[in-house]
């Protein structure tokens, strides 16, 4: 429960997938992805918590405080995108790990006081938050949520062809495990953005998320040989697809800076051969803003664009909606308290919004949620240079136990409210 035991567990962990250039390799449901999640259950093993794995391969550690209550549940995710980090998602669920094993035994330490816990303690690791290898992201917990239906996308194919159902299966991690019944739900994130660092605060309470959507953007042309075919005869799809890619981009310009964010992060394409014109692309843009009204406008001018690329170049293109999340914002109690939780241990907090997608989104509709962040150097993520320091994550481990202490003894419950605050 020290410091120092917690760097070594993460530190640890960054060796499982890990990446010569510093980050890690750990795709949802891959052999490293199993070796993470041996990891967890051989902590939780050690400590006498029971495991459990769900039908959608979420993997869940019970702490029984209070028998037969709902669970704290605290956590993130353990896969990674395809050479990224290894603070993104695993800092979360180490960090919640051993906030978890501080919570028990302060509890132990209390005996039978009165103002024991209204509530048991979980932690998750949440299955594919990062939606590299099967889309959309936020998998788990949106299903566990029930914004996701779990059969359908236990159907979801990654690029090679293998469906999620297969792909659990073969680490050994499709489950059946009954789901925990949860009182409330706490995440613990870097940043992936400047902010903090900027003002030299370790911590962020997250007050809201960005509206997000996808395109999912089909081009299709005709194959033809790229030596012989007249180019006035052509119909290439990648060319309209460059196209398209370079209009995603140029829709950020049509409103104020940093107000929309854009880009075409995969692309597929037919047959992929050097002496051919491709005739099928497929394309994934992303479109984010503070403002839903701003997302709404750039997918209506790309849908407009797209439809001139077609006809310009001779090709077939259809564009679909997607992984579309509106703006979640966090309940006001729970930015008191992680606010109050900072003050109590003597960090610094500013109230932050997140542009990035979480689990805690998905977890925010069915329960009361508290989502922290703490600083990202240079505000990189998603690549193998991103870096938190151990002081930072450290603090991180000590506000998310402070957390998760509030919230066993029922914070954010409104039955339980006037007795936390009468033991505190």
């Amino acid at each position: 429960m020290t410091p120092d035991a917690f760097l070594a567990d993460f530190h640890a962990v960054a060796r499982i997938g890990a990446t010569p250039a510093g980050g890690v390799d750990r795709q949802a449901a891959t052999p490293a992805d199993r070796e993470t999640r041996e990891w967890f259950g051989a902590f939780a093993a050690r400590r006498g918590w029971e495991t459990r794995v769900d039908g959608i391969g979420n993997q869940f550690a019970l702490v029984e405080l209070v028998p037969g209550a709902p669970y704290v549940l605290l956590g993130s995710h353990l896969d990674s995108q395809p050479l990224g980090g290894r603070f993104d998602g695993a800092y979360g669920v180490i960090a919640a790990l051993h906030a978890a094993e501080r919570i028990a035994a302060r509890v132990s330490g209390a005996g039978a006081a009165a103002d024991g816990p209204a509530f048991n303690l979980a932690v998750v690791n949440w299955f594919n938050e990062e939606g590299g290898r099967f889309a959309p992201s936020i998998m788990g917990s949106s299903v566990f949520a029930g914004i996701k239906d779990e059969a359908e996308m236990l159907d979801v194919r990654d690029l090679e062809g293998t469906s999620v159902r297969e792909a659990l299966s073969a680490i050994g991690y499709l489950g059946a495990d009954e789901r925990p019944a949860i009182a409330s739900y706490a995440e613990i994130h870097i940043e992936q953005g400047r902010l903090l660092e900027r003002d030299g605060l370790p911590i962020g309470a997250v007050d809201r998320s960005w509206y997000t959507q996808k395109l999912d953007i089909e081009v299709l042309g005709e194959q033809s040989h790229t030596g012989a075919t007249a180019m006035a005869d052509r119909h290439d799809a990648l060319l309209g697809a460059a196209q398209v890619i370079t209009r995603v981009h140029e829709v950020t310009e049509l409103f104020p800076p940093e107000t929309l964010v854009s880009s075409v992060g995969q692309l597929t394409l037919e047959p992929n051969s050097p002496i051919v014109v491709a005739r099928r692309v497929r394309l994934v843009a992303d479109l984010r803003a503070d403002d839903a009204a701003v997302v709404l406008a750039a997918r209506d001018r790309l849908r407009t664009d797209i439809a001139e690329i077609a006809d310009a170049y001779g090709l077939t293109i259809t564009a679909r909606d997607f992984d579309v999340r509106d703006n979640q914002h966090y309940p006001e109690a729970g930015l008191a308290l992680a606010e109050e939780a900072a003050a109590h241990l003597g960090l610094g907090a500013r109230r932050i919004r997140t542009m990035a997608g979480h689990d805690s989104v998905a977890m925010n509709r069915i329960a009361p949620t508290v989502m922290l962040f703490i600083p990202s150097v240079d505000g990189v993520s998603h690549c193998e240079r991103e870096y938190t320091s151990d002081a930072d994550m450290v603090a991180g481990v000590e506000m998310l136990a402070e957390v998760g202490w509030r919230l066993v003894h029922g914070a954010l419950q409104p039955e339980t409210a006037p007795a936390l605050a009468a033991s505190a």
